[in-house]
Parts: structure tokens; C-alpha cells; sequence
């Protein structure tokens, strides 16, 4: 029998994820964790870093590396309470680096909490009704939902799943409150793991909800997603999709981004127990040998979309109904104000690349304090690094609109359309797989971008550029018009040919380029569009057009 990856063993040894997290966490002589406890903290929502940037230095000095944690919230849908958000920014400026970093997967990360500050932390975010279980590691992770459930009473109802969602599909141990919050401490065996066993998940497994047209979870990028289906104001069910993904290695052909395959349909009342088959037949058939191998979207490729159908059906006790039409228009955010059915107003502001700091011109972490003191509604996370004022009456936003004025929040918001819809992951100086900058490159990179794109006169013109420092894919290259993948030091590999809607995988175009080599092979490309653009049609679709990429017959899309 083919050996177990090593973190199986840890896993399953670890009684419920207790390992001996509580020890490393309790021990003063180092900043980290033992090497087996910090695979494990992954699973409660926490990961171990190191600042690279002081890296080589300490090492000279013969000391440790400076040891941080990275630690992330559970927030299904990406909602928060004004309350919350004051809680999550004392965090902030008493724990961690001073900065909130809104994610694509729809909430906050801490960076730069020290191992003595873990378990405050914690603690803070349970007094405030919040936790991080669950989001990251070998588990369903924070679930996605369209970011503005109160546009009309079906997001609403879109936005209630994505909590029942991730509640059915936490893990039932209580190992998180025990180690981080002091609660009473298990004696004899761990709890019953209905849905994950003692191994939990052979990898990482995402979950979105979309409610067409608006595809701003880029549905096709899980493991496991739902098309909602409003038939006449009214949420009917959802049309499943499966099998998405987009991590991959270098170098390795058989690592690969996969866009999900839609399944079949299912009503309302269906999806707590299809969710719960689609997991559990990843628990049973996923790849536990080969971590590079694990996702849902190997399995379903391997053994076919029919036969993994069929298992979800005999779990879930029910036969799935054939797909019904939806339509995707657009994978971005929309901005400025908007008013929902309830008759309160929502105002979506841009954040470059997710982060929230007070810097020398731009207080935006004072700016965003100040709202969550007058705040009398809720704040949405987007999945495109974006946080929405929700709830607001209209008698309230005159007051809102000054602070917004006043800490010029709304700075980013009126940029080009270049800068309103990028992404970058943090990568550099705290991500340990990060071979290359993302987020402290962008604004250089999108500087130079716009000076090509002016130059050739389509500056205005919707552009999705997306960055990462490895070939994980956090901020999803894989889907964009633009995508740089981190390779080395300076260096990316160019995808191109993504579209608007989130439905097509951009191809491998060039490897390893440095800046000159990339930007003059954009400038060729910009050069051909500003001259043969057919209406308003967008730069990735152009590629595919003129054959400048691929070959439009094999554009892989979700349709």
C-alpha cells in the first residue's frame, strides 16, 4: 500500500486536533511551535510565518527566525457587525501589525501576532461573538456568498445558507475552545467527527454561493459551489457545481486550475444534505498519499463527473435535477451606493489589494474606525478584497458620505479601471511559499501598466489583472484577463485570456519573465487590441479572437 502523506499520521494521532498545541503555545523558550503543531493550527485558523525580510539577518545574528502568526476569521458570507469590526481593529492595533487585510475568500487576517498574543487574541474575537475554526487547513473553509444579501429578499435568503452551510460543515471538536479560550479539557476519547473522521479532509476544500448575474465569489474557482435559481423574486434552489480549484506547481504537469463542472440541480431543503455528500465523498476518495494530488478536483477528473454524481446522490438520498439556466455577467464589484429591497442604502468601497492601514496620506484604518463608531447597520467583505457599508438609512447618509469624504475612503474608488478591479495576494515579506512579491509589487506594476494602456489609448477600457507570489493562486490568476504567478525573485510566469464572468481559465503564455520581458509582451498585445478591439469587447476575449493565445476552440470554459 502506498505510504500516507506524513500530515495523515498527524492528523489522525492528534486527538481531535489537540496534538500538543496547548505545550508549544505555553512555551517561553521559543517564538514557534513544534513542527507537528503547526501543521495543526492550521486547522484551527491560524498559520506560522516568519518576517523573510529579517530572515537572513537573524540567522547571521544566530538567533531564531521572528517567528509571527498569520491568523484568520470565520465570517460566512463575509458579514460583520459594526461592532465587530471595532473588535477586529483593537486587534489590530494591540496584537497584530496595525493593518486589517481583507482576503478573497471574504474576511479579515491578522499578520504579525506573536505566539503570547494567540491566545488574547482569540479571546477577544469570542468576546465578540466571532472565531477563526476552520479556515484554513484540511476542512471546509470560510463559505462565499454574493456580497449583498439584502439587494433583494432572495440574497437574503442566499446569504442565511451560507451560515447554515458553514455551521453544518464545522468540525465538531472541541479542541479549539479547550486550547484557546481555557475551556474544560477532554478526558478519554476525542469526539465523534461525523463528517471528517479523525483525518478530516485529504486537503483544503472551498465552498461559494452565487446569485447570478453577479459572479463576484468566482463560483467555478471551489471545490464545492451553488448557483442560486430565482424563479419570480423567489430562491427555488441551486444548481450544483463541482470539482473547482486552482492551486498548482511548477514544473509539475500534473498539478493544474480546474474550472468546477456544474452537476445537475437541487431545491432549498436539499442543500445541507448535498453539501454534507460532497464532502464526505471527497473524505473517502480523495488522494491521502499525495498532498500536490488531494483536491476534489482531482478526484472528479479521475474518476469522472458521472460516477462522482452518482456517489453524491446515494449520500445525499436523492437524485439531482438537470442543470437549469443561469447566466454570469460580471466577476467584479459594483460601487458607490445601491438600495436594497428593505429601503437601506449599501455603499461598496474600493481597498487595493485588501489591505487596511493608516499610512503618512491615507488614515484608512481610523477612517474605517470612525464608520463602525456611527455604523447602525453591518459591513460585507467582498471576495474581491472590498467591504461594503450595509444598512444604512437614508436620513443616515449625509453622515456617512462625510466620513467617507473626510478620510477620503473613496480615494481608490474613482482610480481607472485597472486599479478598481486588481488583486494581489500578500505574499512577501510573511507567506512562506511566496517565491515572488504580489501585494507590495502592485502598485508599481499597475503604474507601469498604465502608462502602456494610456499610451495606446484604452486606459478606460475594464482590465482584471491579478498577482501572486507562488502558483497556489490566493488571488485567483488563473481567472484573469492578466495573471502573474510568482516564479522567482522578480519573476512571473504571464497568464492571459481569462474573461469577465470568471468562466474561462487563462492559458500559460510565458514562463519566468522578468519585468522588461513582461511588460513589452503586454505592449505588443495592447498595441494589436487598441487597433482591432471589435466593440466593447473585452482584452481577454480579444486574445482568444485573434488567435494571439491558445486556440479559441480549447479555451476551457464553465458554460
Amino acid at each position: 500500500m502506498t505510504d500516507l502523506a506524513p500530515i495523515e499520521k498527524i492528523k489522525a494521532d492528534s486527538r481531535g486536533l489537540r496534538g500538543t498545541l496547548a505545550r508549544s503555545i505555553a512555551d517561553p523558550i521559543t517564538g514557534g511551535l513544534a513542527e507537528d503543531d503547526t501543521q495543526l493550527l492550521r486547522l484551527h485558523g491560524s498559520y506560522q510565518q516568519d518576517d523573510r525580510d529579517l530572515r537572513d539577518l537573524r540567522r547571521a545574528q544566530k538567533l531564531e527566525p521572528l517567528w509571527r502568526f498569520m491568523v484568520r476569521l470565520r465570517l460566512p458570507g463575509g458579514v460583520c457587525t459594526a461592532a465587530q469590526w471595532l473588535a477586529i481593529d483593537a486587534i489590530a492595533r494591540t496584537h497584530a501589525n496595525d493593518s486589517l487585510r481583507l482576503t478573497t475568500r471574504q474576511t479579515f487576517q491578522f499578520h504579525g501576532i506573536a505566539k503570547g498574543a494567540l491566545k488574547p487574541t482569540m479571546a477577544a474575537l469570542n468576546a465578540a461573538l466571532m472565531d477563526t475554526i476552520a479556515t484554513c487547513g484540511d476542512v471546509n473553509r470560510n463559505v462565499l456568498a454574493s456580497a449583498n444579501p439584502v439587494e433583494s429578499p432572495a440574497h437574503y435568503a442566499v446569504a442565511e445558507c451560507a451560515k447554515r452551510l458553514s455551521e453544518h460543515l464545522l468540525p465538531k471538536t472541541r479542541a479549539y475552545h479547550e486550547i484557546f479560550l481555557d475551556g474544560e479539557k477532554l478526558a478519554g476519547t476525542p469526539e465523534a467527527e461525523p463528517l471528517y473522521g479523525k483525518s478530516f479532509l485529504p486537503r483544503k476544500f472551498k465552498t461559494a454561493i452565487a446569485v447570478p448575474p453577479y459572479n463576484d465569489v468566482d463560483l467555478f474557482a471551489n471545490d464545492l459551489g451553488f448557483i442560486a435559481i430565482i424563479e419570480d423574486g423567489t430562491l427555488v434552489g441551486f444548481n450544483l457545481t463541482v470539482g473547482g480549484g486552482l492551486g498548482a506547481t511548477h514544473g509539475d504537469a500534473a498539478t493544474y486550475p480546474r474550472l468546477a463542472d456544474v452537476a445537475g440541480f437541487l431545491p432549498v431543503d436539499g442543500l445541507l444534505a448535498v453539501a454534507e455528500a460532497v464532502l464526505t465523498t471527497q473524505r473517502d476518495f480523495g488522494d491521502r498519499t499525495n498532498r500536490k494530488h488531494a483536491r476534489l478536483k482531482y478526484t472528479v477528473a479521475d474518476r469522472g463527473l458521472a460516477w462522482f454524481v452518482a456517489e453524491v446522490e446515494r449520500r445525499a438520498g436523492f437524485a439531482l435535477g438537470p442543470a437549469r439556466p443561469f447566466e454570469f455577467t460580471s466577476n467584479g464589484d459594483r460601487f458607490g451606493w445601491l438600495e436594497g429591497f428593505d429601503g437601506r442604502w449599501h455603499r461598496t468601497l474600493r481597498i487595493p489589494a485588501g489591505r487596511i492601514a493608516d499610512t503618512y496620506d491615507q488614515p484608512w484604518l481610523t477612517g474605517w474606525r470612525e464608520l463602525a463608531k456611527i455604523h447602525t447597520g453591518d459591513f460585507r467583505i467582498t471576495a474581491n478584497q472590498n467591504a461594503i457599508i450595509a444598512g444604512v438609512a437614508a436620513v443616515d447618509r449625509p453622515r456617512v458620505d462625510e466620513l467617507i469624504a473626510r478620510f477620503r475612503l473613496d480615494a481608490a474608488e474613482h482610480a481607472n479601471p485597472l486599479r478598481r478591479d486588481a488583486l494581489a495576494c500578500v505574499a512577501l515579506p510573511t507567506c512562506p511559499l511566496a517565491m515572488a512579491e504580489a501585494e507590495r509589487y502592485l502598485p508599481q506594476l499597475l503604474g507601469k501598466l498604465e502608462e502602456l494602456l494610456e499610451h495606446h489609448g484604452i486606459a478606460q477600457v475594464p482590465l482584471i489583472v491579478r498577482v501572486t507570489g507562488c502558483p497556489n493562486g490566493c488571488a485567483r490568476p488563473y481567472l484573469a484577463e492578466i495573471g502573474l504567478v510568482g516564479k522567482a525573485p522578480g519573476r512571473y510566469n504571464l497568464h492571459l485570456g481569462g474573461d469577465a464572468r470568471g468562466q474561462r481559465l487563462a492559458v500559460l503564455h510565458r514562463e519566468n519573465l522578468d519585468e522588461p520581458t513582461f511588460l513589452a509582451e503586454l505592449n505588443e498585445h495592447f498595441a494589436a487590441f487598441a487597433a482591432g478591439r471589435a466593440g466593447a469587447e473585452r482584452f481577454g476575449d480579444f486574445l482568444w479572437r485573434s488567435g494571439r493565445i491558445g486556440n479559441p476552440k480549447a479555451a476551457i470554459t464553465a458554460d
